[in-house]
């Protein structure tokens, strides 16, 4: 079959994406723990080599993959877990789909390999169970908290107060104080009720999750004391920033909207913290206390 340049280059793309998806797979294949889950993602990277070579038949020659792909994905993957690793790269495969649907008049199989491709994201939705999105509400539970609570209590100590080695040293009492609490309230709830969760696990995600999250926001007193008014805004600017990388993680990796939740979020914590801050002022002014 003769074919334009066009096709040409389209389908030398397509055999690239292929075999690299397919080193991608198998590299997963590799290390992942779970025999089954192994089992399929090896199936769907002999299947990914499969299509490379189909299509190889319509272009004559060997195409290299995209090694830089490879490893950052599989490093992706190593960090923040199997399941967004690969939902992030199925968002790369849906415009491959309609790609191959749109030269199907030509090359026939170009049908085969996208039933397939969608097979493959229908195998990897009942396959992917991680430990990490399984506590995910918990993480929730303890950012959701800390950043709402602490980007108030901040607020409200760096206009009651202003003295960045106080403002540091009262919103640490806090936190630490808070994520102990916010911990045991997550072991107990999570014992109460028949979630499949561990109760120890869980609270230490929670905890974890929230210090974390106050060593972040209050980093900025520690290290710039004396500067507190733009202390107070790194933190706020760093409390919008922890919510958009959450967000972004949880939206790729369960599927779920990135603009709602965020937005929530962040306009949650925004309106404590400046609710706080006045009324750390107010009060201050009420008992006429000077620092």
């Amino acid at each position: 079959m003769e074919l334009s340049p066009a096709i040409q280059q389209q389908i030398l793309h397509f055999q690239r994406v292929e075999i690299t998806e397919h080193h991608i797979y198998k590299r997963l294949a590799r290390d992942i723990k779970s025999p089954e889950n192994a089992r399929i993602l090896q199936q769907i990277a002999d299947d990914e080599l499969r299509h490379y070579n189909g299509w190889k038949k319509y272009t004559h020659q060997e195409v290299q993959p995209n090694w830089l792909m490879v490893w950052f994905y599989y490093i992706i993957s190593l960090i923040f877990g199997f399941t967004f690793g690969v939902k992030l790269m199925e968002r790369g495969e849906e415009s491959a789909q309609k790609n191959y649907a749109a030269i199907a008049e030509i090359i026939p199989e170009a049908i085969e390999y996208q039933k397939e491709e969608d097979a493959h994201e229908e195998q990897l939705l009942g396959l992917l169970d991680e430990e990490r999105l399984r506590y995910a509400g918990s993480v929730v539970l303890g950012l959701n908290d800390a950043l709402v609570e602490l980007t108030g209590a901040l607020a409200g100590l760096t206009l009651a107060l202003q003295d960045g080695r106080l403002i540091a040293l009262s919103g640490l009492i806090t936190g630490i104080a808070a994520s102990l609490s916010m911990a045991a309230s997550e072991y107990l709830s999570t014992r109460s009720e028949d979630t499949g969760k561990h109760p120890i696990r869980a609270a230490i995600y929670t905890g974890l999750a929230y210090l974390i999250t106050v060593a972040l926001l209050v980093s900025p007193y520690l290290i710039s004391p004396e500067t507190y008014i733009l202390d107070l805004l790194i933190a706020l600017t760093t409390a919008v920033v922890i919510i958009a990388v959450f967000n972004y993680y949880i939206s790729v990796a369960k599927d779920e909207p990135f603009r709602e939740r965020f937005l929530e979020m962040a306009v949650l914590s925004l309106s404590v913290a400046a609710f706080s801050f006045g009324l750390g002022y107010l009060i201050r002014l009420w008992l006429g206390i000077e620092i």
